[in-house]
């Protein structure tokens, strides 16, 4: 079944929005309605949320963070997500330094996502119908983001089964890998101070007001 749905979201939102551009799902390799269902719930829920707490946030701003790590976090694969990203050199990270790396990271993307959601003005969105993805068991949902003279930019979500759920595991926007992209900088922070000053540099990053 081919599933074309239009939604609307911001552009500075992009970068960490699949799971409020994932709602209408449809799987080549085989369909999932209860994965569709669960995301467009989510996803759903997320914006009414937005629209219903807007006072509360506009006064509280750290509350968008942990709406988002409630509400959408949970359908990440952040250890995947990281370990790819750190690249070769996850192999010399201690266990701690691993935990800390997905930690760090994670609220790395969950920040980056929530200011994006304060910034919500709307832009139309063109679903396509899901494809095979790069590895077995993987899935791409190519999607559109088409604003008023501007050139359409395409944007891909790489899913994948974990527990017989679909987890986000890297998007694709324009043809730059969001873990790719993160990979050169981990690279380059990794090979200036090591694993711990990655560390370090993710935890300011984090830090509030920053």
């Amino acid at each position: 079944m081919t599933v074309s749905r239009v939604f609307r979201f911001t552009r500075a939102g992009l970068w960490l929005a699949p799971l409020l551009l994932l709602a209408g799902l449809s799987s080549a390799v085989q369909a999932d309605e209860s994965a569709t269902q669960l995301v467009e719930r989510t996803a759903e829920d997320m914006l009414r949320t937005l629209e219903s707490r807007r006072t509360e946030i506009d006064a509280d701003p750290g509350l968008i963070y942990r709406l988002v790590g409630a509400k959408l976090a949970p359908h990440f694969d952040f250890a995947r997500i990281t370990q790819s990203a750190v690249g070769r050199d996850w192999g010399k990270a201690t266990p701690a330094q691993r935990d800390a790396l997905i930690e760090g990271f994670r609220q790395l993307l969950v920040r980056t996502y929530g200011k994006a959601l304060l910034r919500y003005t709307g832009q139309e969105v063109i679903y396509q119908a899901a494809k095979p993805g790069p590895h077995k068991g993987t899935v791409v949902v190519p999607t559109q983001v088409r604003a008023p003279g501007a050139a359409p930019i395409p944007i891909d979500y790489r899913m994948y089964k974990k527990g017989g759920s679909w987890k986000v595991y890297d998007l694709v926007i324009d043809n730059v890998s969001l873990i790719s992209n993160y990979r050169s900088q981990f690279r380059t922070t990794i090979g200036r101070s090591g694993i711990d000053g990655l560390i370090a540099e993710l935890n300011a990053k984090n830090t509030p007001g920053v």
